[in-house]
């Protein structure tokens, strides 16, 4: 939870340990709690102050200059996070909470937070005392009409604190959203309701015993009348709001942790004093958003990169099986033609001079057969085979279907 303090009790802390000392009370940097100090024109003890303090040394306190005319005296210092933090998200929070320590700016009534309460006092509670509004121009809220004049002045202290780290309250899909020059961050505010067990009411009781005399009744005059299907019902439990609040940041899958998304009412805190940790933590979220959106961007640049290798060695793979396909065909028809060549000869040798006349006719077969064949395997024929088929050229890809899984 956010620790406000006035300049005077700040620089009575700043001087009472060393800086590194008082930063771990803080969960934050000593760098970041010395741009604090410098920021409210605090002064800090100077290096080796504090060793010649413990040597016995004498040794001067700067005494606190007088506040600059129109300053603020409080200094707020944001809650910090002790789970771990990606480096560049630990270091947007520690910025984030030097500029909550700032000035706050002028805390004009805002449009969009005039209007939601508007529609709240407006709008008809439910049957378990709760008044909700939603939509493009609206903050999205479920309290109860009670609560609404305090949520108001939450909302505007929200607004007020969220403007210091750079956030404007805009109109969104499908509500209000904050937004700085990267990002926009949807949220929401509602009531918790507590549950009770139900107690019947007198006009219940009484119609559950009406009922169950008639039942009675029934039975007495026909005793197979047990049945209950008209008996009365009523709820097993009441719902009541508690006046406790829940802030809560847009739903968001990140990849590995996840930073703080609600911040709600508890004995020893109230969202009135949590604005602060709320504007840190959209600063904080917004980051963690952003940097998640460029991580997925570049997991997906990953995956189409390794999709394209894939893909470049399956057409390669497709290729090189067509040609070899093509070659093992050509190569198929040479090995037949020497084939038919050696029966040829063969038939020759057996019969040189007159062979006989079906021999005689399956040798002229098969000379013009080998003469076609043989031509068929020519330069000038392969090219035309080789259009045909698609192969060794700009289409030897030919057949080839992308796959993208």
């Amino acid at each position: 939870m956010a620790r406000v303090f006035t300049r005077g009790e700040f620089y009575d802390l700043v001087w009472s340990k060393p800086m590194t000392h008082l930063a771990k009370d803080f969960a934050i940097s000593d760098v970041a709690l010395h741009k604090i100090s410098r920021k409210h024109d605090v002064p800090t003890p100077p290096p080796g102050w504090w060793a010649k303090k413990a040597a016995g040394k004498n040794v001067k306190q700067t005494p606190l200059p007088k506040a600059k005319v129109g300053s603020e005296d409080k200094i707020t210092i944001a809650g910090g996070e002790l789970s771990q933090e990606q480096p560049s998200i630990a270091a947007v929070r520690e910025q984030a909470r030097i500029l909550a320590t700032g000035e706050k700016l002028d805390a004009a009534p805002h449009p969009i937070v005039e209007r939601t309460l508007a529609k709240l006092r407006k709008a008809k509670p439910s049957p378990i005392g709760i008044v909700s509004v939603a939509g493009p121009g609206l903050i999205k809220c479920e309290v109860a009409p009670e609560t609404i004049d305090r949520l108001g002045a939450i909302l505007s202290q929200i607004v007020q604190a969220a403007a210091m780290q750079g956030f404007s309250l805009i109109d969104g899909e499908p509500s209000a959203r904050f937004r700085d020059e990267a990002e926009s961050v949807g949220f929401a505010i509602s009531e918790l309701t507590k549950r009770e067990k139900h107690i019947l009411t007198e006009a219940e009781q009484a119609k559950e015993e009406a009922w169950l005399l008639k039942r009675e009744r029934a039975s007495k005059a026909d005793s197979w009348r047990t049945y209950s299907f008209d008996r009365p019902r009523f709820p097993e439990w009441d719902y009541r709001p508690t006046g406790q609040l829940s802030f809560e940041f847009e739903q968001v899958c990140f990849w590995g942790g996840s930073p703080r998304r609600s911040y709600r009412d508890a004995k020893i805190q109230r969202l009135e004093n949590m604005t602060a940790d709320i504007a840190v933590g959209l600063a904080v979220f917004a980051a963690a958003k952003t940097e998640d959106k460029l991580r997925r961007a570049a997991e997906q640049q990953r995956v189409e990169e390794v999709l394209r290798l894939r893909q470049l060695e399956a057409r390669a793979k497709h290729v090189e099986e067509r040609r070899t396909s093509a070659l093992g065909a050509i190569l198929g028809e040479l090995q037949e033609l020497d084939r038919l060549r050696e029966l040829m000869a063969l038939l020759a040798k057996q019969a040189p001079v007159n062979p006989a006349p079906r021999v005689a006719g399956f040798l002229d077969w098969a000379t013009d057969h080998l003469a076609m064949r043989e031509a068929r395997l020519s330069a000038p024929s392969l090219e035309e085979r080789f259009t045909g088929e698609r192969l060794f050229g700009d289409t030897d890809d030919f057949g080839f279907q992308v796959r993208r899984y």
